[in-house]
């Protein structure tokens, strides 16, 4: 995966992930690693971005906000969720947002 996601024009929507980590892996690299391939795979992805320091970002870019609720309720992004309220977060924050103009070097 490119460290830049490449998206189609405008208007799509950006999913913000916004995260800080609990101590040890505790298989959150694997899960993570899943979740990419498995976002891959659905319908009206378009693309990722991660950075994680002290805070970890994700933006994940979607067709519309129905590809968005698709990509919420499969089953194993789900039990990715239960597992990172369990034991991966100490915090985290979802956001979702309509990009409306986009541009780029």
């Amino acid at each position: 995966m490119s460290l830049i996601a490449k998206t189609p024009p405008p208007p799509y929507y950006a999913v913000i992930f916004t995260s800080t980590r609990t101590e040890g892996d505790h298989g959150y690299a694997a899960m993570a690693e899943r979740m990419v391939a498995l976002a891959q795979q659905q319908p009206g992805f378009l693309g990722a971005e991660s950075a994680r320091n002290e805070v970890g970002i994700t933006v994940s870019y979607w067709k519309d906000l129905k590809s968005i609720r698709a990509w919420k309720a499969n089953a194993e992004h789900l039990e990715a969720q239960r597992q990172g309220r369990a034991q991966w977060y100490s915090a985290f924050t979802t956001r979702i947002a309509k990009v409306e103009r986009d541009y780029s070097l």
